[in-house]
C-alpha cells in the first residue's frame, strides 16, 4: 500500500514540476502561448522595462515574418535577451533605409516617441456622441441577456 501511495506521489511531483516552466522566460510553444507569455512577463517587469519589452518583441516579430523561425528565435529568451535582439532588429531595420526607423536617432528615440504616442492615444479617449446630452442615461449600455 507505501508503494502505491508512493508511486502516485511521485507522479503528482513529475507533472506539477512538468507543468512549471521557468516565469521569466518565453514559452513560444505557440504563437498563442508566445503572446500570454510575453504579456505575463511584461507585468511582471518593473515599469521602465515594460516598453522596452514590448517593443523588442514585437520589432522581433517584425523582422522574422516565419512563425516557425520566429518562435525558435524568442523561445526561452529572457527580459534582457529579446530586448537586445529588438534593439539589433532595430539597427537592422533603420540601416537597411526602412522610413519609419530611418528618422530615429537611435533605440531610446524609439521609446520616447512611442510611449509619447501611447500617452497622447490615452488623453483623446473618443465620446459616445449619447453621452453628450445634459443628463447621463445608461439605459443605452444595458444589452440583452
Amino acid at each position: 500500500m507505501n508503494i502505491v501511495k508512493l508511486g502516485f506521489g511521485l507522479v503528482f511531483v513529475t507533472l506539477l514540476t512538468a507543468g512549471c516552466g521557468a516565469p521569466d522566460q518565453i514559452n513560444a510553444r505557440n504563437l498563442q502561448a508566445a503572446h500570454k507569455s510575453m504579456n505575463r512577463i511584461k507585468q511582471h517587469l518593473p515599469p521602465d522595462d515594460r516598453l522596452p519589452f514590448e517593443m523588442a518583441y514585437w520589432l522581433v516579430r517584425e523582422q522574422v515574418k516565419n512563425e516557425a523561425d520566429f518562435l525558435k528565435t524568442i523561445d526561452g529568451k529572457a527580459p534582457s535577451q529579446l530586448i537586445e535582439l529588438g534593439k539589433a532588429a532595430f539597427g537592422s531595420r533603420k540601416s537597411a533605409g526602412d522610413p519609419k526607423y530611418a528618422k530615429l536617432e537611435n533605440w531610446e528615440q524609439l521609446l520616447a516617441e512611442s510611449g509619447k504616442q501611447r500617452t497622447d492615444d490615452g488623453d483623446a479617449e473618443q465620446q459616445d456622441p449619447r453621452d453628450k446630452k445634459g443628463y447621463p442615461r445608461v439605459d443605452y449600455k444595458m444589452h440583452a441577456m
